[in-house]
C-alpha cells in the first residue's frame, strides 16, 4: 500500500515539462527540491549516486596508491602509512580500480538514457541534471591526491621558482631545493617550464598562498582548474547550436566523461583550463564576438601553447561572418536570416562582396595576431619572463611509450628487424613532425567553407597532433573530444569513443606509471573497453542476466531496432538514413 501511495519518479520529459511561470523564490526552491528528489529516485539518479560512490572510493584509495608524496608526515601522524605499502597498497589499488569501474558503468548507463538506448521507455537526463552530476562526481576528487600523474608537483615547483626569483624558462625545479622539489618526477627536475606565462603566474599565486605545503598546494591548484570545468559545462553544450549535436549528449560525452573528471581534474592537469578556454573561445567566435573569442583563446595559449592551433581556423569563421555581413547589407536583411543561396561557401573565394579575400585575410589575421600578441606580451611582462617556453616544448620527447605513433612505429620495426631502436626513434619522430606539418596546413586550407567545417578542422588538427607528436598521454584526447562532442554523432561513433576513453583511462596506473608494455594489463583494459562500448547500445552485452532477453516484458524494454531508431531521433538524424553511415550526422565517419 505504501508503495502504491508513494510518488513515482518522473521521466526527463516530465521534469522538463513544468510550466514556465513566475514563482516566488520559496516556491521555486520547493520545485527544485521536488525535481531533485524525483531525479534521485529515478534509475538515472541511482547511477549518479553510484558514480559518486566511485569517486569517493578513488579519493580514499588514492591516499595509498595514487601519485602520493615521497614523504607524507600527515599519513604518518594519522597512522595510515600502511596504505602505501604491501597489502595496504594492494588494497588501496583495488579500491581505486573498483571506484573507476563504478564511474565507467554509471557513465555508460547515463549515456544510454541520454542518447535513447535505455531499456525502458521515458528514460532520459536533462542538461541541468547532467551538470549537477558533474559537480557531484567532481567534489570528492577535489580532496584526492594527484591521480594517474605527478604533473601537479612540477606545476607547484615551477610556480615556486617564479615566486623565489628564478626564471622557470631558464632553470628547472632542481635550482630551488625543498619539499616541492622532492615530489617532482626525476625526469622533469632539470626540465624548464613548457607552459605559458599566465599559468606560471597562477602557480606563483598558489605557492605564495600555500607556501611549501604540498597538500594545500594540490587542492589550491585543483581550485584553479574549476573555472576550466565550468567553461566546458557551458561551452560544450552551447557549441551544438552551431554544430548540429544534442546538448545533453555533448555534455555527457565531453564533460561527464570519467577520462576528463579523473585524469584532467583528478590528475590536476592544466589542460582543464586550456580546453575550457578554447571551447569558450570557439563558442564566442561562432556567436560573432570575434575579438572577445580571440582574447579568450590567447589566454588559453598563455596556459598551454596547444590551444593556438585553433586560431587559424577561427580566422576562416571570422571571414565567413564578414562575407555574410556584407551580403546581408547588400540584400537589406539580417546576417542571421540570410537565405542559404546567399550564404558564403568558401572563406577564401573571390566574390562581389569580397573582391580581395587575401587582403581581408591579412586584415583579420593581423588583428587576431595583434590581440594575441598583446595578451601574451602583457602576461609575460607581469610574470617577468620572456618566450623561453618555446624551446621547452621539446621536453615532451623524454616520454617514450607507444601511445604516440612515432614510438609505436619504432617498436614495431625493432620487433621485426635487428635494427637498434634507440637510433630509430629520432628519425621517425622527425618524419612524423613533417607529416604533421603537412596535415595541419592541408586541414586548415581544406576546411574553410563553413563554420562546421572550420570547427571540424580544429578537431582533425588536434587528433593529428595527439597521434603524430613525439609523446601522447591519455588526457590529450580531451582536446579534440571537447569540440567533436558538439556534432551530431551516430551511435556507432559514440560507442567507439566510449571504448577509446575507457581504454585510455585503464591503461595507466593510479600512481602515474603506465601498463602499455604489460600484455595482461593491455588485454584487460581492451576487454573492459569493448564491454563498455557494446554496453552503450546493448543493455547486457555479455548475456549475464538470468532472465532471457525474449522473456523480458516488451513494454519495459527496447529492441535493437527501437534503440537505433530512438537514438537517431534524439541525435537529429533522419529516420530513413542509417545512423551508423549518415555522413551528415557523423562528420567523423
Amino acid at each position: 500500500m505504501n508503495d502504491l501511495m508513494a510518488p513515482s519518479p518522473r521521466s526527463a520529459a516530465d521534469r522538463n515539462s513544468a510550466p514556465v511561470v513566475a514563482r516566488a523564490p520559496r516556491s521555486r526552491f520547493r520545485d527544485w527540491i521536488r525535481t531533485s528528489a524525483d531525479f534521485a529516485r529515478s534509475p538515472e539518479g541511482h547511477q549518479a549516486l553510484s558514480g559518486f560512490l566511485g569517486a569517493i572510493m578513488i579519493t580514499f584509495g588514492g591516499f595509498g596508491a595514487g601519485a602520493t608524496r615521497v614523504h607524507d608526515p600527515l599519513m604518518e601522524a594519522l597512522h595510515l602509512s600502511w596504505m602505501r605499502f604491501g597489502h595496504g597498497y594492494a588494497l588501496s589499488t583495488i579500491v581505486i580500480w573498483i571506484g573507476m569501474l563504478l564511474m565507467i558503468v554509471s557513465w555508460v548507463r547515463l549515456g544510454r538514457a541520454t542518447i535513447g538506448t535505455a531499456d525502458r521507455p521515458g528514460a532520459g537526463v536533462t542538461l541541468n541534471e547532467l551538470r549537477a552530476v558533474v559537480g557531484l562526481w567532481s567534489f570528492p576528487l577535489l580532496f584526492a591526491v594527484p591521480m594517474f600523474s605527478r604533473d601537479v608537483y612540477s606545476y607547484l615547483a615551477q610556480g615556486a621558482l617564479l615566486r623565489d626569483g628564478f626564471d622557470p624558462y631558464v632553470v628547472g625545479p632542481v635550482a630551488n631545493p625543498g619539499v616541492l622539489l622532492d615530489n617532482v618526477s626525476l625526469v622533469w627536475t632539470n626540465t624548464t617550464a613548457p607552459y605559458g606565462p599566465i599559468f606560471l603566474l597562477l602557480g606563483r599565486a598558489v605557492t605564495s598562498i600555500t607556501g611549501d605545503s604540498v597538500i594545500a598546494g594540490t587542492i589550491a591548484m585543483r581550485l584553479v582548474m574549476v573555472p576550466g570545468l565550468a567553461l566546458m559545462m557551458w561551452a560544450v553544450p552551447y557549441l551544438t547550436k552551431h554544430l548540429g549535436g544534442k546538448p545533453t549528449v555533448a555534455l555527457w560525452l565531453a564533460v561527464l566523461n570519467p577520462l576528463v573528471l579523473i585524469h584532467l581534474f583528478g590528475g590536476v592537469h592544466n589542460e582543464m583550463l586550456m580546453v575550457g578556454l578554447m571551447c569558450a573561445a570557439v563558442a564566442l567566435v561562432l556567436e560573432r564576438h570575434h575579438v572577445a573569442g580571440v582574447v579568450v583563446l590567447s589566454i588559453g595559449v598563455a596556459i598551454k601553447a596547444t590551444a593556438g592551433v585553433a586560431l587559424p581556423f577561427l580566422v576562416w569563421i571570422w571571414m565567413l561572418h564578414e562575407r555574410e555581413k556584407r551580403a546581408a547589407k547588400r540584400a537589406g536583411s539580417d546576417p542571421e536570416n540570410l537565405p542559404q543561396n546567399e550564404r558564403p561557401h568558401d572563406a577564401a573565394e573571390r566574390t562581389e562582396d569580397m573582391p580581395h579575400p587575401a587582403m581581408m585575410f591579412a586584415k583579420i589575421g593581423g588583428l587576431g595576431l595583434g590581440v594575441f600578441a598583446a595578451v601574451f606580451a602583457t602576461a609575460s611582462v607581469i610574470a617577468g619572463v620572456g618566450i623561453g617556453w618555446l624551446t621547452a616544448l621539446s621536453g615532451s620527447k623524454k616520454i617514450i611509450q607507444w601511445l604516440s605513433l612515432p614510438t609505436l612505429v619504432r617498436d614495431v620495426i625493432a620487433w621485426v628487424t635487428p635494427l637498434n631502436p634507440d637510433k630509430l626513434l629520432d628519425p621517425i619522430r622527425a618524419l612524423c613532425m613533417l607529416v604533421l606539418a603537412a596535415v595541419l596546413v592541408w586541414t586548415w586550407w581544406r576546411f574553410r567553407h563553413s563554420e562546421r567545417e572550420a570547427v571540424l578542422g580544429i578537431v582533425i588538427a588536434f587528433v593529428g597532433i595527439v597521434i603524430l607528436s613525439p609523446a601522447a598521454l591519455p588526457w590529450y584526447y580531451s582536446w579534440p573530444l571537447a569540440l567533436a562532442a558538439g556534432f551530431a554523432l551516430s551511435t556507432t561513433t559514440l560507442m567507439v569513443l566510449v571504448g577509446l576513453c575507457t581504454w585510455l583511462m585503464l591503461i595507466f596506473n593510479p600512481d602515474g606509471n603506465h601498463g602499455l608494455y604489460n600484455v595482461w594489463h593491455v588485454a584487460v583494459a581492451t576487454f573492459v573497453a569493448l564491454v563498455a562500448a557494446l554496453s552503450l547500445r546493448t543493455v547486457d552485452p555479455l548475456h549475464l542476466r538470468s532472465t532471457p532477453a525474449a522473456a523480458i516484458d516488451p513494454t519495459t524494454t527496447t529492441t535493437p531496432e527501437m534503440a537505433i531508431s530512438t537514438s537517431a531521433t534524439v541525435l537529429g538524424v533522419e529516420d530513413s538514413a542509417p545512423v551508423a553511415h549518415n555522413p551528415y550526422a557523423d562528420p567523423l565517419a
